[in-house]
């Protein structure tokens, strides 16, 4: 039956998430149910397009991505795939009518992780954002809304806001992979071999901005999905706190980690807010 092969392939997005990513998995089961397999639709999608560029160096990536890419343009057009991830998928973008705008931003910020090394300039490196973390902030909001296109409108710039910082924190926080093992940077107009105490001051300035934005319309969320995004926010600005604390010589030789314990003191935290309605 049609309704088992659909259940597999949310099923393979779940998996995806919480083997991926343990802190998005802890914050996508915070969301109501009646969003979260979207939420992992989404995800799986996202995840695997970028583990062709990021992962499989003992492969051709571009040929990879190429039939990636194609068998996703069959699955949204055709409303099934045989690829699982893009089966579930298709199914988020059909049922909340996600423009397809977002998906090709999104595959085209991907393609230029195939060849590109260093961002230059202020504008290549924000439409490589747009691309990586904006969009996936929005085909989430596409959901969150479920179709209120006011609603939609009116949180727009906050779930950019959102998708950025958590790029930019993932950016800091994996300088030394990015750099020493896929030879690139992302930063325009800083020198990560000579990183220093300014240079990473202005980063943080940055996405602290971005993270005032989020809040401003993450407090405005639909109640099925305001706890869940609060969660990731509050684990991403940990996150940043920790990096802002750490020499930028330790930034640049270690991976800096927000430890279990910590983050099961922040869900606690979050859990607390959200139940006396402190935001």
């Amino acid at each position: 039956m049609k309704s088992i092969f659909d259940d597999v392939s949310r099923s393979c997005s779940k998996i995806v998430t919480q083997s991926y990513s343990t802190s998005f998995s802890l914050a996508t089961k915070m969301l109501s149910p009646t969003i979260r397999k979207d939420i992992y639709n989404i995800y799986g999608f996202v995840r695997f397009a970028d583990e062709i560029v990021d992962s499989f160096h003992d492969y051709e990536k571009e040929t990879l991505f190429n039939k990636f890419e194609k068998d996703m343009e069959l699955a949204i057009e055709n409303k099934i795939s045989l690829n699982p991830i893009l089966n579930s998928f298709q199914h988020t973008y059909h049922k909340y009518n996600i423009p397809h705008h977002l998906v090709e931003a999104f595959m085209k910020s991907m393609r230029m992780d195939l060849t590109k090394k260093e961002y230059l300039s202020l504008g290549e490196y924000k439409e490589y954002i747009y691309g990586s973390a904006d969009v996936v902030g929005l085909m989430c909001l596409c959901v969150f809304v479920n179709g209120n296109m006011e609603k939609y409108d009116e949180l727009k710039a906050s779930a950019m806001a959102l998708g950025s910082a958590f790029q930019k924190v993932n950016f800091l926080r994996d300088l030394k992979a990015d750099f020493e093992d896929l030879e690139r940077t992302y930063f325009p107009n800083t020198n990560l071999m000579e990183l220093d105490e300014a240079s990473k001051k202005r980063i943080v300035d940055e996405i602290r901005a971005d993270f005032a934005l989020a809040y401003s319309g993450l407090i405005k969320l639909p109640k099925e999905a305001k706890f869940g995004v609060y969660t990731a926010y509050k684990y991403y600005k940990k996150l940043l706190q920790k990096l802002q604390s750490t020499p930028p010589l330790e930034i640049k030789n270690t991976r800096i980690r927000v430890p279990d314990y910590q983050k099961l003191g922040l869900l606690a935290q979050s859990y607390v807010n959200y139940k006396l309605q402190l935001f």
